[in-house]
């Protein structure tokens, strides 16, 4: 550059003097260059405007300090877990997820007892396959009813509340099955058990939602999901165990109180605000800040924005798959063993109906250890959760219809127990959609999705008998419908958007 003939203020390469007009163009053209850069790396690592969008690009009065893009600014990769803090947060917030392990398996025990007493009850009450089902679709379609109705109240008044009663309320109607005498009796007990275990796990994952950072979500769901499958698998084992002591109606009223020795421990230890507990430091609490947004919300419930978004049209749907498939393991899975394979002792039957559900445990918590590592490989959250749905619920489609081939009892129930593992891939990724779709309101939006699913659930246990009768009594074309409706679940997660807030995918 040439020497200027003002005054001197600055200076220029090489040692030439700059008046000071040329040394401030100078300096905003170096700021410029660095803030055109830093945009473009804003695009390039998933900036949520697109390409094209030049307004990253205008001019900024002299002076301006463009911001640097955060982590925060973008939904499809974890936030940070540890606070910038330097104060080291405690561990008081894992306590929600040992409440939630507790409660799920004493969920699962409460409501699989039932499939291994079922023959028992059958005799005593001198009911046929067709009005079992009936009880069996009894508890699924209260079960579906009243998932919006609980996770509502979770979002209005917080989980607290909901859950000591709900759990209540679910632990005396299952000590009142014991005391039935008939099928209606039969029906109306088990409805109201599934009125009240409704509320159960919309309001957990509200409580995750509150208690637990983003990055922790996932994972929490996996473990917890590993825990209800846990307890429903070896549900089989605890009730022949019980049933040498006591009868079954003994065994629904032992089971029963369970329930109620855990809500008097979880309300005095759970708030609805972090903050109010005393055992959190201000490091924990600066991590949980992000959550504090999604407290009950005391404003109306979008429920139109809800039946606008197909995300969430998609999430009801591909549950329902996933829940008709996976109720067989909770209904007719010991009648199944008792009619496929009369040759094995009692005791072999109930070790093999635990396989299902133990392997759909298993399939939970793999499911939260590698989304971690996949959401980084792929730097994404959205696929990764996608990839775990499609292959899930495709893959459980195939090994039933794998199962089907084999004659040997043990490796069907392996090839239907690796279609449980599968199943149970999705599972987590469909909870924690909800949980970052629905946001302040992710008590209504699981709750929404969880009826959807247990609909798909009760229309199960009522159609298998039917199938059976026409196909006479052969068990594979019921397995080949459960597989058809597996890959409609599969085809769903090729269009959801798991990650993104409801409020940015539907406008009014």
């Amino acid at each position: 550059m040439s020497r200027c003939d003002k005054p001197v203020r600055g200076e220029g390469t090489e040692g030439a003097a700059l008046c000071g007009r040329c040394a401030a163009a100078r300096r905003y053209s170096a700021q410029r260059e660095e803030f055109q850069r830093r945009a473009m790396a804003h695009h390039g690592a998933g900036c949520r405007f697109p390409p094209d969008d030049d307004r990253h690009l205008q001019p900024r009065p002299f002076g301006y300090t463009p911001p640097v893009p955060t982590i925060e600014d973008r939904h499809d990769v974890p936030r940070p877990a540890s606070p910038p803090s330097s104060i080291q947060p405690t561990k008081t917030r894992y306590w929600v997820i040992v409440f939630a392990i507790t409660l799920a398996v004493i969920t699962y025990i409460d409501r699989v007892c039932i499939s291994k007493a079922a023959p028992l009850i059958q005799k005593d009450f001198g009911l046929s396959k067709e009005q079992m089902g009936l009880a069996f679709a009894a508890f699924a379609w209260a079960y579906a009813l009243f998932e919006i109705p609980g996770g509502w109240l979770g979002d209005r008044i917080g989980p607290r509340k909901v859950l000591m009663r709900v759990v209540i309320m679910w632990s005396a109607f299952t000590a009142a099955t014991g005391w039935t005498w008939n099928l209606i009796s039969l029906i109306v007990c088990r409805f109201f058990f599934g009125m009240g275990e409704a509320g159960c796990f919309p309001n957990l994952t509200k409580a995750f939602t509150i208690w637990l950072p983003f990055a922790e979500r996932v994972r929490a769901q996996g473990i917890m999901w590993l825990s209800a499958r846990w307890g429903g698998a070896f549900t089989p084992l605890l009730v022949a165990w019980v049933l040498s002591f006591v009868s079954w109606r003994w065994a629904f009223v032992l089971f029963g109180g369970i329930g109620v020795v855990w809500a008097v421990f979880f309300y005095r230890w759970f708030r609805d605000r972090p903050r109010e507990h005393p055992g959190l430091n201000a490091g924990e609490l600066e991590l949980l800040a992000d959550s504090e947004k999604n407290v009950a919300a005391h404003s109306a419930v979008p429920w139109r924005k809800f039946v606008a978004s197909p995300t969430v049209w998609l999430l009801w749907v591909q549950y329902g798959c996933m829940s008709y498939g996976w109720y067989f393991y909770i209904t007719w899975m010991p009648t199944y063993l008792n009619e496929s394979f009369p040759r094995l002792t009692e005791m072999q039957r109930t070790l093999l109906n635990c396989i299902p559900l133990f392997f759909g445990g298993l399939g939970s918590i793999f499911c939260g250890l590698i989304s971690g590592p996949i959401a980084r490989r792929f730097s994404n959250v959205a696929t990764t959760r996608r990839l775990m749905g499609i292959v899930g619920l495709a893959g459980a489609g195939v090994m039933l219809v794998i199962s089907i081939q084999f004659k040997n009892p043990l490796l069907a129930v392996l090839a239907v127990g690796m279609a449980s593992f599968c199943n149970d891939l999705a599972m987590p990724g469909s909870w924690g959609a909800c949980m970052d779709v629905g946001g302040r309101f992710a008590g209504s939006l699981s709750g929404s999705m969880n009826m959807m699913g247990n609909a798909g659930g009760a229309i199960a246990p009522t159609v298998v008998p039917y199938v059976l009768k026409w196909a006479n009594n052969d068990w594979s074309a019921n397995f080949w419908m459960f597989a058809a409706v597996y890959f409609v679940g599969a085809l769903c997660w090729l269009f959801i958007n798991p990650v993104t807030p409801l409020e940015e995918q539907v406008k009014d």
